[in-house]
């Protein structure tokens, strides 16, 4: 099917913010002693309209959360069992051949990590944007070529300049903006954003986060944007879920999760943040290592061997979310009195 715009259906930001729905999603990797978990029956809403921020260390399955939504999820890697629920697409999972491809970018927008990764070096962006233009079957490309030097200038570029230029001749920032621009392009609703800000400088990183902010609001999009940078998620999100070892372990609303922090793992997350002022050594790292694939317990709590609140149930049994005040919690010591880790500072 043709269209005569660069995108069917009513345009941003006319289009109401679509909700995603992920219920007991498991995602499992083929390795030579089985198939082994990198997410494990995670329970996750995006409420319309807001940014959901997902924080935790390299292994925590972050990544694969979010190709999940794109149900792209590579070999050995395979969705297990759950669903991904998005409003007017219905469940992701199920989606496959022409209607699985026409979803990627035109309904569901992903910036890849390393921007530099998912360009073509041997074209300009300029012709990659006319590829992507054609394989969802635009009809008006001069249009798409129109919207992509908008959006270029509105993150303060050159757009003809950038469409006209090789990837190795733009800068990092410059090219993960690109990358924005061609998750947006085809007015997606809903838009993943992988390490955004990773190997940035600060005033990039800036740049950046206000970029994703303005254009979340401007675009009435649903957002999600994975990091492992507590400080950068904070100046954007609206809400924060915590993962480790494959699993979400706290969610709710940003300022409540690192102001009044109730998982062991969270806490610790923002006890290592350095301080901008007061006393550096306040900041203390978490102690060992994130499990990996092989590594992680076949039973019980998948944090206790770094938890300073280790209890003898940890040991077999798996804690399950629990709502407190609205925030979800997995942890079998989240029923009892905590120390709460407050900060004013998250940079």
């Amino acid at each position: 099917m043709t269209t005569s715009s660069p995108a069917p259906g009513c345009p941003a930001p006319s289009c109401p913010a679509p909700g995603v729905r992920i219920r007991d999603l498991t995602v499992v990797y083929k390795t030579p002693v089985g198939e082994l978990p990198a997410v494990s029956g995670v329970d996750l809403t995006l409420t319309p309209g807001t940014i959901t921020g997902v924080v935790g260390e390299s292994g925590s399955g972050k990544s694969t959360l979010a190709l999940s939504l794109l149900n792209a999820v590579q070999p050995p890697g395979r969705i297990k069992s759950g669903t991904v629920e998005i409003d007017g697409l219905g469940d992701v999972v199920k989606l496959g051949g022409e209607q699985l491809r026409q979803t990627r970018g035109r309904k569901v927008g992903y910036v890849f990590q390393a921007a530099q990764n998912s360009l073509n070096p041997l074209k300009t962006i300029g012709k990659q944007l006319l590829d992507l233009g054609r394989s969802h079957e635009v009809d008006d490309l001069r249009a798409l070529v129109r919207d992509a030097k908008d959006l270029l200038a509105r993150m303060g570029m050159d757009g003809a300049r950038v469409l006209d230029s090789h990837q190795h001749e733009l800068s990092g920032g410059m090219r993960q903006r690109v990358g924005i621009m061609l998750a947006l392009v085809l007015n997606a609703q809903v838009v993943v954003l992988d390490e955004p800000t990773t190997a940035l400088d600060m005033i990039t990183q800036a740049t950046i986060l206000r970029i994703i902010r303005e254009v979340h609001e401007e675009r009435a999009l649903t957002t999600l944007v994975i990091t492992h940078d507590v400080g950068a998620v904070a100046e954007v999100a609206d809400d924060l879920a915590v993962m480790y070892g494959g699993r979400v372990v706290e969610h709710g609303r940003i300022t409540e999760v690192l102001g009044a922090p109730r998982h062991p793992y969270t806490q610790g997350l923002i006890r290592a943040i350095p301080r901008l002022s007061g006393d550096i050594s306040l900041a203390r790292a978490l102690p060992g290592r994130p499990p990996t694939l092989g590594t992680l317990p076949a039973a019980g709590c998948v944090f206790r061997e770094r938890c300073d609140k280790r209890m003898e149930i940890c040991e077999t049994v798996e804690p399950q979310s629990v709502t407190l005040d609205g925030r979800t919690v997995a942890c079998h010591a989240a029923g009892r009195p905590l120390p709460l880790v407050k900060r004013k500072e998250y940079a």
